[in-house]
Formats: structure tokens, sequence, C-alpha cells
């Protein structure tokens, strides 16, 4: 019967229209709206690779190989199954041009194909011409085709020659469109693509040399892939082979885009927290004006439950509606922008509605919602007939009844539950929603801390009343203080942290870069090349270090037997393949951290050294034995010990080491790390290119420059998602502005009638708007720098240093946005006449 009537009550009241209501939508459906947009292109992105699959992969599967090509046996299976087949090479070299008396040199990522090449799709050259007749070359040379960027660092132009090796080339055109580009992944340098045939006296695919071979399969109409995968695992277990099908043509940028999305999901999330800060606002004001309401009611003989229910039912009908105008926006956003979204995106992506997205933000922002207004709904219990007239909410508990400190316990939990489920990482949900929730706890101390403050400041401030005022305002409860520190200090310290981690980052990988990375690693180098290799180094003064090991890359298939991936999940170590190497003795920057190293002369059972972190990681110990697939040969070794690598030098490091008995045989080639100074590099480079064109030089500066391109981007995308935090915490500033505005009024009255001229008000207004700026930014810079500090420490496991341009700019923005917000909403208050107002106020 209650519920009946609640109904009929909150029906009533909803005639009144949204008045009041205008922030409550607002802060809720830009918070939805930015979640259920991010899911929705994340959708269309995985939609698209789904769909182009095979366009992106080059074929309808793959078959992988490490460092050699197929044999013939794994060659008649494919040639079996598929009805027609395209072979395909990738490394990496250095592209050589003599061009007037002098060398210029740059590494590039070279993919040599065969005449089948691209199974599906086209390559768009510049000048237009077909891939085959560009590759022909012309009556001298060979033909290659290049990235744009490279011709232009290299000042090519079509037609001049260049060497890969001890092979030249003409090139013939640009190359503008790749077709099975995004399948490649990440590359430490632009593209060059040849044929595989014109490589043979080059000496860049000797045995041993760095690189891999790609099958990409035309199959079938109709043919089961899930199948077909199973049956290649099957025929070609303990090979190394790695299977792709068009299923998922690029699962590294699918990977990519769906932890980026979750990442992005959570930022919204704290866009809806700060969004929540003003759905509580607008809630305690809105049931502020109806306390003669409710008393009047509770005169009438309605009991707490009732009142409850009304206003339980009106509010949420409200919140259905502000998640419903956040999912129709977040849902059409991505269609309508879909020519410019897609215009940046390296991959397809086929835009739609995806009912699983708006699914997932209505869910957000119902939870959100119910927590945010449970609280101040919870107060209308405390209106007794008795308080009739009375401003029974202001002083109202501050905690409510047990039921509903239960009842918020519940939907948090199922919204940290939902978010861990959605996002896929559920130990980033749990730091994202402790730092929120640490965040507000934080930034409601500090409420009461600038009240409490405020108010000792201002007997102080007797000779300044200016100032008075604007302390005796921010000590008054019903000043909406707290409200600005929450809304504005939650969305500034969101961006904070944002700014902290990017720059944490950039210091990190950059900032000690001539202290600890070496200036080049050099892949590629043959056993009978490292004495003269080594020659032309150690007599150079401008050389500190020189570093060299053996060479090879093994992928870890079975942990004592079993799958690995049954044993260590879903670990990095696992995902593709990793450095082998071999000694006699323990690495000199290498420390035995358990075990023995293995005597010197031993030619027993395979025993393999494993870095100490990742051991621990994967939960193997000593006396663990792991077969390792090296060239398509398993070989079993036992862990014998564990040793600390460090890899954040730059330096040389291997995840596996092995006794040299176990790699007796194997075809394998040299890799160094040269420390030199700056202004040696380039000799260096001139000299040993020109001994040795095999060898691939790898510049750590030119390598960590395109990793902080790649950080910038992600840097962008995640400040765009902590703007919108910021943006509704704006909104929310401004709702507490408009509700504030008849207190200023009155106050505005009363000081005129007192006296005082407009300027002096006005700057009392501003007065407050810049203290309360100034408290959230200070706020929100010290959370973010303790939000940065914890990612950095906790999930980069790198050093932490204050960005202290960003950090200033924070409190600088918090100053400025809350100035004009209070500016913006204290022109009327001083235009009005006091007697009209005292008046009223009678």
């Amino acid at each position: 019967m209650s519920l009946k009537l609640a109904g009929r009550l909150a029906r009533r009241e909803l005639r009144g229209g949204l008045r009041g209501f205008r922030v409550f939508l607002a802060c809720l459906a830009l918070g939805v709206a930015a979640i259920a947009a991010v899911g929705s292109v994340r959708f269309a992105i995985q939609a698209g690779l789904t769909q182009e699959g095979a366009s992106l992969l080059g074929g309808d599967a793959q078959l992988e190989f490490t460092y050699r090509f197929a044999n013939d046996e794994e060659r008649a299976w494919m040639q079996q199954t598929a009805t027609d087949m395209s072979e395909v090479v990738d490394f990496r070299s250095m592209a050589v041009v003599q061009q007037g008396g002098q060398t210029q040199r740059a590494l590039t990522q070279v993919k040599s194909v065969d005449a089948a090449y691209p199974l599906v799709g086209t390559a768009t050259l510049k000048p237009d011409l077909s891939l085959a007749t560009a590759l022909d070359g012309d009556q001298e040379l060979p033909g290659a085709v290049m990235d744009p960027s490279l011709i232009d660092r290299l000042n090519l132009r079509v037609g001049d020659r260049f060497a890969l090796g001890s092979q030249k080339f003409v090139l013939t055109a640009a190359l503008i469109h790749e077709p099975d580009g995004a399948a490649d992944g990440f590359a430490l340098g632009p593209r060059t693509l040849v044929r595989t045939a014109d490589l043979q006296t080059s000496g860049l695919l000797a045995p041993g040399t760095l690189f891999s071979t790609k099958y990409r399969l035309a199959l079938p109409p109709g043919v089961n892939l899930e199948q077909l995968s199973t049956e290649a695992d099957q025929s070609f277990d303990g090979t190394g082979m790695r299977w792709t099908d068009a299923r998922n043509g690029a699962p590294g940028i699918a990977e990519f885009v769906a932890r980026l999305s979750a990442f992005l999901v959570l930022v919204g999330l704290s866009g809806l927290a700060v969004g929540g800060i003003g759905v509580s606002a607008a809630v305690r004001a809105y049931l502020a004006q109806k306390t003669e309401t409710i008393a009047t009611l509770r005169t009438l003989g309605a009991d707490r439950v009732t009142i409850f229910q009304t206003y339980m039912l009106q509010i949420g009908v409200l919140s259905g509606i502000g998640t419903a105008l956040g999912i129709a926006l977040g849902g059409m956003l991505p269609l309508l922008l879909a020519p410019l979204i897609e215009a940046r995106l390296p991959v397809p992506a086929v835009f739609s509605l995806y009912p699983r997205p708006l699914a997932e933000a209505a869910l957000y922002g119902i939870l959100t919602a119910f927590l945010f207004t449970l609280w101040p709904l919870a107060r209308t219990e405390e209106v007794r007939a008795a308080t009739l007239f009375r401003d029974a909410l202001s002083s109202a508990r501050a905690i409510p009844r047990a039921r509903y400190v239960a009842a918020t316990g519940i939907g948090l939990a199922l919204l940290i539950t939902s978010a861990a489920w959605f996002s896929g990482s559920t130990r980033l949900t749990l730091w994202t929603s402790g730092g929120l929730v640490g965040a507000l706890v934080l930034l409601s101390l500090c409420a009461l801390a600038i009240r409490k403050l405020a108010r000792i400041a201002a007997a102080p401030a007797r000779g300044r009343p200016a100032l008075r005022w604007a302390l005796s305002a921010i000590s008054n409860p019903r000043e909406g203080a707290a409200s600005v520190v929450l809304s504005l200090g939650l969305g500034l310290s969101v961006l904070a942290a944002v700014g902290q981690i990017d720059g944490t980052l950039r210091n990190a990988i950059s900032g000690n870069l001539p202290d600890v990375a070496p200036s080049y690693f050099f892949v590629d180098i043959q056993k009978d090349q490292m004495s003269g290799f080594t020659a032309r180094l150690q007599d150079d003064p401008a050389v500190s270090r020189i570093e060299s090991a053996p060479m090879l890359r093994g992928i870890i298939t079975q942990i004592n037997g079993s799958p690995a991936r049954d044993v260590a999940g879903d670990h990095w170590v696992l995902d593709g393949d990793r450095g082998v190497t071999y000694s006699v003795l323990p690495p000199e920057n290498a420390r035995i951290i358990s075990g023995e190293w293995w005597p010197e002369g031993y030619a027993g059972t395979p025993q393999i050294s494993f870095a100490a972190e990742e051991a621990q990681e994967m939960g193997l110990a000593l006396g663990d034995e792991l077969t390792v697939n090296i060239l398509g040969r398993d070989i079993t070794a036992q862990i014998t010990s564990l040793r600390e690598v460090d890899f954040s030098t730059a330096g040389m490091g291997f995840i596996m080491s092995m006794n040299p008995s176990a790699l007796a045989g194997a075809p394998h080639s040299f890799i160094a790390t040269v420390y030199a100074e700056e202004q040696a590099e380039a000799a260096i480079l001139r000299d040993l290119a020109g001994q040795f064109p095999n060898i691939t030089a790898i510049r750590v500066r030119d390598a960590i420059d395109r990793v902080s391109g790649l950080l910038a981007g992600l840097a962008a995308a995640t400040s765009y998602g902590a703007g919108v935090s910021l943006l509704t915490g704006f909104l929310v500033l401004i709702g507490a502005a408009a509700a504030g505005e008849p207190a200023r009024r009155y106050e505005a009255a009363v000081l005129k009638t007192l006296g005082a001229d407009r300027r002096r008000i006005l700057l009392s207004f501003a007065l407050r708007a810049v203290l309360l700026g100034a408290a959230a930014g200070s706020v929100a810079l010290l959370t973010g720098i303790l939000g940065g500090w914890a990612v950095a420490t906790y999930i980069f496991d790198t050093s932490f240093t204050v960005i202290w341009s960003s950090a200033l700019g924070i409190v600088l923005a918090g100053i400025l946005v809350t100035l004009g917000a209070g500016l913006a909403f204290a022109l009327r208050p001083l235009a009005v006449r006091p007697a009209r107002i005292l008046r009223a106020s009678d």
C-alpha cells in the first residue's frame, strides 16, 4: 500500500517538470555518454577486425615460424590444405644510400615477399604501379618500395639506388598503403618491401640471423577455422609454429584496443563519480526545498517508508531519463563522427548501435545514481511533523541508518564487480576504485578543514572587509564549499594523476637515457665477424663499454611436461619468442639469487638459468623443467639457477641462458651493445656498417623516440577521458554557483545596505572563488601526485618524479575555473536593489 501511495505522490511531484534537475541530468548523461561512446568505438573496431580479418592478415590463415623457413613437411601440409599460399619474410636491416660521396643509413623493417603476395587486398603505390611491376625494378637492379617517411629521411627519389646488406636495389615507388600492415604490429623502423628471391646474396637471411617467416593461406570456402587450427597445432606440435586466422587477423591491435578501451572506461567511471557529486548536490538542494511538503505529509499520517519511496521513485525516474539521454548521446556520437574516427584509425571499423556497451554504460549510470542519491534520500526520514516549516535536513544526521549504509556498500561492491568483469582487469579496477574512494574521502576531509580554517582566519582579517566576507562565506555550510572542493577537486585529481603518470613514464624512458642506456644495439653479427667488430671498438676512447652475447630466439612450449600456458597463464614471457643465450660463466651484470651456475666444461643434460622476477611471477622454481623450441627443435632443460636481470637500463638482458653444450650446433648470430659518447656514434655506425653490411644497428635513442610517440598518443586519449571528468566537475560547479545565487543576492543586498560598494562586493565574491579554486586545485595536486606515485610504483614498477609544470597547471586551472563560474553568477546579485530583496525576505 505504501508503494502504491508513494507512486501517486511521486507522479504529482514530477508534474513540476525538471527545474532544479538540469545539472543532475547533465552530469549523469555526460558520464554515461562517455562510457557508452568508448565502448561503442571499441565494438566498432572489433567488428571491423572480424569482418576484415582476412584482409588485415593477408589471407584466411597464417603459420608463423621464428628465424627459419618452413621445412618440406610443413610446406606440403600447407599446399595440401590451401588453394593458394604466399611466403612473407619479416626482419630489420639498414638501408644504405651513397650520394655525392656521403653515406646515409636508416633502420628499416623489411618485408620480403614472393610472386603470390598479396593474397588479399592490394598495395597502393605512388606513382600508380602494380606491386609486381615495381618489384621487377629496372634492367640492372631489382626493385623496392619504401614508406614515404623513410624516403624523406634518406633524401631519395624514385630511380635512386640503395642497399640492403650487400644487395643493391632501385627505388621504384613509395608505399602508400600496405594491405596487411596492421597484422605486423609495432615496428622500430619504417617499411621497405622487396622480393625474397632478390635477397639471396644479401647476407641478411643467413642461418642464425633474426627474421621470421609467415605463410599466408587462402582456404576453400566454408572451411572450419577452429578445426583447422587444432589440426595444425597437432601436426606441428613442438615445432614452434604459431597460428593466426581471419577470426582475429590483427591480434596485437585487438588486444591493445581492448586494454586501452577498458582503461578509458575506468577513467569514464571517474567522470561518473564526479557527476555523482553533482547528482547528490542536486538531490540535497531539491529535498531542502521540499521540507515543508515532507513535513505536511508527515502531519497527514505518511510514515517514513512512504516518504522515502515517494522521492526514491521520483529520483529513480529522473535517473532513468539521465541514463537514457547518456546512452542516446554515447550511441549516436560515434555514428555521427564515424568518418572522422575512421580517418584517424589504422584499422577498419564498422560503426553501428551495439547493445552491449550501451547496456554496460546504463548499468554504470544506474548504480552511480543509486550510490550518490541514497544518503540524501535517507535524510528525508529525519523530517517530522513537529519540524514543519523548519530546515530539518540541515540538522539531520550526517550518516544515515544502518540499512542505508549496508545498501550503499552492496551497491558499491556491485559497481566494482561489474567494472572488473567488463574491463577484464581486476587489478586495474581495484586500483581505480580505491583511488576514487580515497580521493573522495580526502577531499571531504579537506572541505571540512577548509571551512574550519576559513572560520579561524576570518577574525584576523577585520581590516580587510572583502577578504573577511569571503572567509565568512566559505565557513558557512550553506555556501556549498564542500560541493566545489569535491566536484572540481575530483575532476582535477584525475587530470593531475594522468599528467603525473604521463610525465613519469616519459622520464623513465628518456630522462636518464644518456647515463644508463647503450648507444646502439647491433644484431645479426656472424661469429667470424666478432673479432673485427670488437677490434674497431676496443681502441676507441669514445667507447666506454662493449657487451656481446650469442643470440637465439626460443618459445617456451612446456613447463614440467604440461603446456606452458596451463601452468603460467598469459604471462608476457610466453607471448611469442624470447631471447636465449649461452655462456660458460655468469654474465658480469647478473647476480645469482638462488641455485648454482653450471661448471666450466659442463656437457651433461641441458641446464637453464632463468630471470628470478619472471620465474616468481610464472610460479617457476629450481628443478622445474622447461621445454624451449629453438629453430623448430625442442630442448628440455632443468632450471638450476635464478638470477637478477635488470631490464630498466635498456642494456643487454636475457630471460633464459643455457649451458653452451645444450645449444651446440644450433646456427645463430651474436648481439652486441655499445656504450659510447654521442658525438662518436655516427663514426662508429659508418665504420661498422661499411665493414659488415649485413649487420643491423638499432640506435637506442631512435627506438626511445618511437616508443615515446606511442605514449604521447596514449596520454592524449587518456587526457580526453580525464577532460570529461573535468567538464563534469565544471557542470557541478556551475550548478553549485547557480544554487547559491539567491544567497548571494541577499548577501549583496545586506552589504549594500551597510554601505558597501559594488567593487568591494565583487572583490569579495572573486576572493571567495579564488580561495575555493586554489583549495580544490591544491587538494587535487596532492591526490594526483599520490595517484601517480601509486601507479608508477605498483603498476609500472618504475621510479616516480613529480612533474611540477603539470602540477602547478592543475592548481591554476582550479583557480580560473572556479573564478569564472563564481563571477558568472555574481553579476545579477550585484545589480539587485536591496529594498526589494530585504522586503521579500521579511
